[in-house]
């Protein structure tokens, strides 16, 4: 690292939901920012005006303050939009034309395909590098690239030789003067001091050509780092056609910030000892890009899944009922026909904490509190309604008619009941669970009948005992 301060960048375009690979970067980035004291620029790289929109932005932006990242902290610094800096783009395309390290060009796309065809070398020839043209109707602005080698030293990769042989002169200004995205990155680059460069491994074909970009105009180029790609299961880079990509998807799922922070850290690079869940001052304080690796990194939701369920464990019962209100107020909103009881969803939440893996399975789980019947789908009742079912209901409806109506006693009744018939408690609770929940798993089965009080309970055994009855 250079003595100036530090700058990085994490530039996204606004063209969809917020990749987790591009999460990842912008945490790896946060981190060493935030550790080394750092500056963190968002620039949003909008130029693309037929896949842009004002939404893809803002949620960008809140993509990232989910993550914590935003310009509450001093470290953040943005966000810059590319679009509003065209006409440096454009200055330092003149610049490279008049000081001969660009020209112009008139071939058409069609014309570089026949070329290439009859002379048997793939891509552009070079063939308009000396013929003199000018800016005009058609004519793109190629960047002349210099014979030799061009060498990328990486944080993460090592050193990487490029043959310039193998890099054709690549497009500057297209033909309607607009700056291509390699020329508009690299000036942004230059204009906001950014001296390194966190990216995905996918970015490395362009890093020679940025670079000698960098050298054409007169500056020493940032550090790069580029970082492995996420894989999943088929060991195929993450896509949004094929693969659950979208952070605000995760997010709207019920997984929790603080366990997507803490995995996708964990996508390339590992804190110290055996722990992968560790503090988030822990991964601030180890982070370095000397310690990623370099193969593809596996986005496995298991793992993932995993990670959700531990943080959620680790909640206070304040914090887990504060996280899981959003959710389960979703829900009502939704089911306008279900009434709220405050009391009852402050005694369920606390059962609920050690069960669920994301926060969108709460309200699933006490759904049947707060509507007056519940929904028993086909395979649930079969399975749950086998015999001895029937005669454990009857047994049960007439036993809670008479039992003291606290969990305790339920519990013990039902399993006095169970003993009867040779069954242990957690088959005797099955046909009950079914008839009161509509659910085969769930919370604590004795908990919500206690609150559901003997009325309704026995009302619901004595529906379901109606249902089997009329089938036989």
């Amino acid at each position: 690292m250079s003595d100036a301060p530090l700058r990085l960048r994490f530039a996204p375009s606004p063209t969809g939901f917020f990749h987790v690979g591009g999460a990842r970067t912008a945490l790896y980035n946060w981190v060493l920012a935030k550790r080394l004291g750092g500056t963190f620029v968002l620039r949003i790289e909008d130029t693309d005006e037929a896949r842009n929109s004002p939404e893809w932005t803002q949620g960008i932006i809140d993509a990232l303050a989910w993550l914590e990242i935003s310009a509450d902290d001093p470290a953040f610094e943005g966000p810059y939009f590319q679009s509003r800096h065209r006409d440096a783009h454009i200055a330092a395309a003149r610049k490279l034309f008049d000081t001969g390290q660009a020209y112009y060009c008139d071939l058409t796309s069609e014309q570089i395909a026949e070329r290439a065809k009859a002379s048997g070398v793939q891509g552009y020839d070079g063939s308009s590098r000396d013929r003199g043209l000018g800016p005009g109707p058609g004519h793109v602005l190629r960047f002349r690239v210099p014979d030799g080698e061009t060498i990328v030293e990486d944080l993460v990769r090592g050193r990487v030789e490029f043959n310039n042989d193998t890099i054709e002169d690549f497009v500057l200004l297209r033909s309607n003067g607009s700056p291509m995205f390699l020329l508009a990155n690299v000036v942004d680059d230059m204009d906001e001091k950014i001296n390194l460069v966190i990216r995905a491994e996918e970015h490395l074909p362009n890093t020679p050509k940025q670079q000698l970009l960098w050298d054409a105009l007169g500056e020493p180029p940032p550090q790069w780092a580029h970082v492995p790609v996420l894989v999943n299961e088929q060991r195929k880079k993450l896509s949004k056609r094929r693969d659950k990509v979208a952070l605000e998807q995760y997010r709207d799922e019920g997984y929790v910030m603080g366990a997507m922070r803490n995995y996708l850290m964990t996508l390339g690079w590992a804190p110290a000892g055996d722990q992968e869940i560790v503090a988030w001052s822990q991964i601030e304080g180890e982070f370095t890009l000397d310690a990623v690796n370099r193969s593809p990194a596996f986005f496995d939701l298991k793992k993932l899944a995993a990670f959700n369920g531990e943080y959620i464990r680790m909640m206070s019962r304040e914090e887990f009922a504060h996280a899981a209100r959003p959710f389960v107020d979703a829900w009502f909103a939704a089911n306008p026909q279900a009434t709220m009881n405050e009391s009852w969803l402050a005694t369920m939440l606390p059962l609920l904490q050690t069960r669920i893996v994301t926060l969108a399975e709460v309200p699933a789980q006490i759904d049947f509190l707060f509507i007056g019947d519940p929904v028993i789908d086909d395979d649930s009742w079969a399975k749950a309604m086998k015999d001895p079912a029937p005669q454990v209901l009857a047994d049960v409806i007439s036993a809670y008619a008479q039992t003291p109506w606290n969990a305790d006693a339920l519990k013990d009744t039902l399993d006095a009941v169970g003993q009867t018939y040779g069954l242990k408690l957690g088959k005797t609770q099955a046909p009950i669970r079914v008839a009161v929940t509509g659910q085969r798993v769930g919370p604590p089965l004795f908990e919500p009948l206690e609150l559901l009080g003997r009325d309704e309970t026995i009302r619901r055994l004595q529906a379901a005992a109606t249902r089997i009855a009329s089938t036989r």
